[in-house]
């Protein structure tokens, strides 16, 4: 009985119907999945080099700050009371410091 089963072949389809089938997933795989991705990509790399000293930003690890120096791909981040910590250009987050400047 269970032969029977796996060994038919369904009615009416064809290569065709199923190569058609596999591109139309990979076409909504690219436009829901890795096209939003890359401009995501694309936004945070932009922001961090525009990113300037004196602008209060928000690190991946939800540290509060002010920048108060840039050297190449690190900064110094102003935090409470002077202290500062130095960290690399890549940890800010854009999505967090939109919300902190209440952006988009």
């Amino acid at each position: 009985m269970l032969n029977f089963i796996l060994l038919q072949e369904p009615a009416g389809q064809s290569l065709y119907g199923n190569l058609l089938l596999i591109g139309g997933i990979v076409v909504v795989f690219y436009f829901f999945m890795i096209r939003p991705q890359q401009k995501k990509q694309k936004d945070q790399k932009k922001f961090l080099e525009e990113v300037k000293k004196g602008e209060n930003v928000i690190t991946v690890g939800g540290i509060h700050g002010r920048i108060a120096s840039i050297d190449g791909d690190t900064l110094i981040l102003e935090v409470e009371k002077g202290g500062k910590i130095k960290l690399d250009k890549s940890s800010i987050s854009l999505e967090a410091t939109r919300r902190l400047k209440g952006g988009k």
